[in-house]
């Protein structure tokens, strides 16, 4: 038979084991908003996606090439993942404005709500930048070693990571950072371009085509099956991943007299 010692002890553990449980929730099992609407093919934390699921903190979600989701933070703010992405919701707390995302590879788009608090930040990483908003509708996509940012309304700060570094600042901001104001795109790249990095008008197809590319309606069609007719999301995609190539290829050979000369940045040396 157990003593009442013993047993109180044992009492006394599981209920200490409780408290610091509730005292000390797990940053990954925080509320941090929820998916509104995709089209598949999309996963969370590598399980098929559904509209109306839950999103936590330390989420990940992965599109295919023929997916795309839009998701609803409980801010206010949205995120529209285009395909071939993946972007991880590191945090999201809606009382001090902290947000922070991840996206390892993609397209994605961020409707912010404005930043009113003091420390408050919405910053999305990528391998080789951090962009900071206040509150504003902007475009960021990595691919091939390259982020590139476009700013639809407001300001977003751009901050080159690593090794890459900002010769020459734009804007109002100090530091290695570049301020990209609305209508303006900035590419950064593991190669810094002579003259620095530094924003540009964005080309008004490409904006549209950024748009479409990360846009998820909210019945979205049926998947349409090899064979079928009516596969035209993958044009869209296309169109928009060779729109943001092209304008890349553009920006980075404006600042590079080699790249002039020999026709593509990318290529082996002329």
């Amino acid at each position: 038979m157990i003593s009442a010692r013993k047993f109180t002890a044992v009492l006394l553990c599981l209920l200490l084991s409780n408290l610091t449980a509730l005292a000390e929730p797990q940053a990954s099992g925080q509320h941090a908003g929820q998916i509104d609407a995709l089209i598949p093919a999309a996963m969370r934390n590598d399980k098929a996606a559904k509209a109306q699921d839950e999103l936590l903190w330390n989420d990940l979600l992965k599109t295919t090439h023929s997916g795309r989701v839009r998701a609803s933070l409980t801010d206010g703010s949205i995120l529209s993942v285009g395909s071939d992405s993946e972007l991880r919701v590191v945090q999201h707390d809606a009382t001090s404005q902290q947000t922070s995302l991840e996206m390892s590879y993609g397209k994605l788009r961020s409707q912010v709500q404005k930043i009113t608090k003091q420390g408050g930040k919405f910053e999305v990483k990528t391998p080789n930048a951090v962009i900071g908003v206040i509150g504003t509708h902007f475009y960021a996509q990595y691919a091939s070693n390259k982020t590139t940012v476009i700013c639809y309304e407001g300001q977003v700060s751009v901050t080159p990571l690593g090794k890459v570094q900002v010769l020459k600042n734009s804007g109002q901001n100090a530091g290695n950072s570049i301020t990209v104001s609305a209508g303006q795109m900035v590419v950064i790249s593991s190669v810094t371009p002579p003259a620095g990095f530094q924003p540009s008008d964005a080309p008004p197809g490409l904006v549209q085509s950024t748009q479409l590319g990360t846009d998820v309606p909210d019945n979205p069609p049926p998947t349409v099956r090899p064979g079928q007719v009516g596969g035209g999301h993958g044009l869209i995609f296309i169109g928009a991943a060779a729109a943001v190539g092209a304008a890349a290829g553009i920006v980075a050979t404006h600042n590079n007299p080699t790249a002039k000369k020999c026709g593509n940045l990318g290529a082996a040396p002329c």
